[in-house]
Parts: C-alpha cells; structure tokens; sequence
C-alpha cells in the first residue's frame, strides 16, 4: 500500500488551511479585534484617556507595516514557522506587558512591539504560505484559511471582554497573552510546513503537475529541490522580483487604491458602534454589529468560490462598488432596515477586499518575490488602515456629532480606491 496513488490521499495543503485558520483566529481575535477591549481598560486609569490611549492603535497599524517589510525578507530565506513562533513570543510579551504600562510613552512602545509581533505571525506568514501550497483553487484555499480573521473577532473578543470584567484587566492581560502564544505556537510546529517542496510534493496547478504528485522520500531530504522535477523546482521561483513589479503601473494601482480601500474599511468599522447607537438601544446596538463579522465570514466564503469562477478583478471591482454603496447607505441614517441591511452589504465586502489584495498579487506577480512584493503594499496600506479611524473621528467632531458626514467621506474614500485600482488596467500575467 505504499504505493498508493497520491490522487487518493487528501492534499497536504488543505491541512496547512486549516491550521492558518486555527493560527489566524488567534491571532486576529487577540491581536487586532482587541484593541478597543484593550484601550478602555486602560483609560479608566488616571494616566490615560480614550484619545490619548487611541494613539497607540495607529502605532500598531504603523509598526505593523514596516515590520511586515522585515518579515517579508526573512520568509524568503527562512523557514516560515520561526517567523510566526518569534511573532507569537514577541505578541505574547506585549500584551503581558499591557497590564504594567503607566504611561503614554510605555504604552506607545509595547504598541509597536505588538505591531511587529502580529505582522510576524499574522496575515503576511499565512497569505506566504497558502500562496506557495496553491495555485489552483488559491482563492478558495485563502477564503478559508482567512475566515480565521473574522471569527478571532466573534469568538475570541468576548472572551476577553468577560475576562477582563471577571479578573481585572492586570490579572486579564497576561492570560490573554499566554492564549496568544499556546494559540498560534504549537499549531505552527504541528501542521505547517514551508513549502510543498519541503515534503516531496507539487502543489496543483503548478508546472509540474495538475494534481499532487508525492516524491519518494530517500531520493533527498526534505526542504531540498534536487529530487524534485525540474518543472517543480522552477515553479518555486514563478514569478518577478519585486524590483520589476514596482517598474509597472499596476502595482501602484493596487497599493495606492487600497490605501484608500482600507480608510474606508476600517474606518467604517471602526465607528459602527457609534452609529448603531444613534438608532438603537445599547442592547440592540450589541446585536447590530455582530452582523457585521458574520456577513464578513459568509461573504469570504462564497467569494472565494466565485473567485475561482470568474475573473478576479471583475470581481475586485464589484466589491469596490458595494463598499462604496452600503457606505452611502449607512450615511443615510434612514431607518433599522437600511442600518442592518447596509451592515450585511458592508461586511460582505470586507471578508472579500481583505482576501483579494494578496490573491490580486499573487496573480499579478507570482510567488517568487510574493512576500516582499505584499509587505511592500500592506506598508503603504497601512497608512489607510491607521488614520481612517481617527479621520472620521475628526469629521464627526466637526459635523455636529452625527455620523452622516463621516460615513459620506468613507464612501468617498473608497469609491477614489477603486477610481485608482481601474488606472492600472488589468492583472499582469508574471513570467518565469
């Protein structure tokens, strides 16, 4: 039975998707859907407040962003699951930390420690991987593997809430960090592996193969190329540097747009809670913006089958439109039917953009450089990512307290994204 057919044993790849979703939960729920748990613990205490407390999220966006970069260059020569375990101790650390911080400054720096120890276990290892285990049905491999980013935030974050109600957030801080480590840490060592190659084995799609083809063993050791088919063993490099893809349009279309893409979206999510409540009660509120992330898992899933159908910018752009749109809806404020159903729309397009810029990348410019071409755009992301909160914060401000105007400017950010994406045509095909 040795000798079995591969076609009969189930893709090793399929395990690594759901150890990253594993992984990802984790990761998401304690590391980034946290953070407004985190931040109103410490601002009961005299040193900080809700303002100067919110500071350090962008610093974790921020830190996040260039750590990527640093990331990026070691998961080109090292294997992945050192990246992720030194990211989890790193997290692990800081937020054990966040139970000793007095002031601004110490929060500030354990915040940037967290940025770094997240974009080293998070979403740049994880997209690296799936990336590398598939070619065919990548999008539906990465829809999976990152629903775990929606579901952190619906299984893990209120977790933490009754934590830190129960043990007091000195007591909560390093139980959630020690959740983080023994979350993320033991996964990685038991079912990740750097590449198909590492194992013997082709990933489907590739060059070599349509299907999985297992490798005898004794013919090299694993994590060498020299058993492999020469066609293996050059699919390992498909693609362009990153030095060719920032020669072009279209990886500056990406990046810039999104930029856009993201201030929209986070700051769009950011504030739901806000704008929810000018509607509903405090209890209906708490019901309202669960729609959100469950709509963001449903959308993720069924968008990485419609992915694998259809053209994926096409797509892409559809998400775009639909961001725009439900945004617009949520300005308008009309009544509890337009507030869920634009809830429903927006976190459908938020599960889908978040899979699609990496699947766009990969696409666009192979894997050979996957990981630094993808840190470089998450960088430039970031930016997005950081000051769409505090945007909108500022436009609510200045316009009466409502959330009319802020939730306009967000739909106006994105629908500028998706104007800059359309400037850079369509997808590339990389070369060898």
């Amino acid at each position: 039975m040795a000798n079995a057919p591969a076609a009969s044993q189930i893709y090793y790849g399929w395990k690594i998707v759901a150890a990253i979703l594993f992984i990802l939960t984790f990761t998401s729920g304690l590391g980034f859907y946290n953070h407004a748990v985190y931040l109103n613990a410490l601002a009961t205490r005299p040193d900080f407040d809700v303002q100067s407390a919110s500071i350090a999220v962008s610093v974790f966006f921020f830190s996040g962003g260039i750590g990527g970069v640093i990331v990026a260059r070691f998961l080109q020569h090292y294997d992945p699951r050192l990246c992720i375990t030194t990211g989890a101790i790193i997290a692990w650390l800081s937020l054990s930390s966040l139970a000793l911080v007095s002031t601004l400054w110490q929060l500030i720096l354990v915040y940037a420690c967290l940025g770094i120890g997240f974009a080293a276990s998070a979403l740049i290892p994880a997209t690296t991987l799936v990336t590398r285990w598939f070619r065919y049905r990548r999008a539906r491999a990465l829809s999976i593997a990152s629903t775990g980013l929606s579901l952190g935030g619906v299984v893990l974050t209120p977790l933490c809430v009754l934590l830190v109600e129960r043990l007091g957030f000195t007591t909560a801080a390093p139980v959630i960090g020690a959740m983080y480590l023994f979350g993320v840490v033991p996964a990685t060592w038991l079912w990740l592996r750097p590449s198909p190659e590492s194992m013997g084995l082709v990933a489907p799609g590739s060059s070599a193969s349509t299907a999985p083809v297992l490798q005898a063993a004794s013919a090299a050791l694993p994590g060498t190329e020299s058993a492999l088919p020469p066609a293996a063993a050059q699919d390992m490099h498909e693609g362009i540097s990153f030095r060719e893809a920032r020669r072009g349009r279209f990886f500056w279309s990406v990046s810039v747009g999104y930029v856009f893409l993201m201030l929209a979206q986070v700051g769009g999510i950011a504030h739901q809670y806000g704008l929810a409540r000018e509607l509903l009660s405090e209890a209906q509120t708490a019901l309202a913006v669960a729609i959100l992330p469950v709509a963001s898992i449903i959308g993720r899933l069924l968008g990485g089958w419609v992915v694998d159908q259809f053209s994926i910018r096409n797509f892409a752009i559809g998400m775009m439109v639909l961001q725009a749109l439900s945004l617009s809806l949520l300005a308008g404020g009309f009544n509890v039917v337009s507030l869920c159903i634009g809830l429903a729309i927006f976190g459908a397009t938020v599960g889908n953009l978040l899979m699609l810029q990496p699947l766009i990348i990969a696409e666009a410019f192979g894997t050979r450089e996957y990981a630094r071409i993808f840190s470089i755009s998450n960088l430039m992301t970031s930016w997005g990512t950081a000051t769409g909160p505090a945007l909108l914060g500022l436009v609510y401000a200045n316009s009466g307290h409502h959330y009319a105007m802020p939730y306009l400017v967000a739909a106006a950010a994105g629908a500028l994204g998706m104007a800059i994406f359309l400037l850079g045509g369509k997808i590339p095909k990389p070369h060898h």
